[in-house]
């Protein structure tokens, strides 16, 4: 029985593996090349982790680091579908449903459930650590397109009111003082866009 269960678990583990290869729209900050999707959810956990004080209500950092680790797990199978991206959110939201089935069905079924749930109550973001998974989940990316000088937002001509829009919900309702420098990063980035006539 054992043995099965660690079967199991292992054909997860190199199941995900396969997150390292799906390519992100954002460039590390070096600007070297796009990150994936495996170092993009590592690297939210260590803002979780850093940034908790910043957090709109008193979280468990663990839970909240657990939920990042796993949150992208789905693009294994649908890849990543950038914020600015004007597919069918319903479309991509059935998508990944279909995809967490498949992947978290690979384990055993106590940590089945216990994954979905952690995976579904992000997708909510309802609860507080659900609230703060989301906002660094928005703000990693904010920050990488403010400190390579527009990044994806300048590939896909974004505007300031899509920004606005797209990133400012979820942080402020996450973490409102990271959405306080975001929202001068943004006023900031774009008012120097428009001096050099790329807006």
């Amino acid at each position: 029985m054992k043995s099965d269960v660690l079967a199991q678990q292992l054909n997860f583990l190199r199941e995900i593996d396969r997150l390292k290869s799906v390519m992100r729209q954002s460039p590390l900050l070096d600007q070297s090349r796009k990150e994936n999707s495996a170092e993009h959810s590592w690297h939210l956990a260590m803002y979780a982790w850093l940034l908790q004080e910043y957090a709109a209500e008193r979280v468990n950092v663990p839970r909240v680091m657990q939920m990042l680790l796993l949150h992208d797990v789905v693009e294994v199978d649908v890849g990543d579908t950038p914020i600015h991206n004007t597919s069918s959110r319903e479309e991509q939201t059935e998508r990944e449903a279909n995809a967490a089935v498949r992947l978290f069905g690979l384990l055993p079924d106590a940590q089945r459930d216990e994954l979905m749930a952690l995976w579904r109550e992000f997708e909510s973001a309802e609860t507080a650590d659900a609230k703060l998974a989301k906002a660094v989940d928005r703000f990693q990316p904010l920050l990488v397109n403010v400190y390579t000088g527009g990044g994806t937002w300048f590939e896909s001509n974004v505007s300031y009111e899509q920004v606005m829009e797209r990133y400012g919900p979820d942080i402020r309702n996450g973490a409102p003082a990271l959405w306080a420098v975001c929202e001068q990063w943004v006023a900031h980035h774009f008012a120097d866009r428009a001096s050099r006539g790329d807006a």
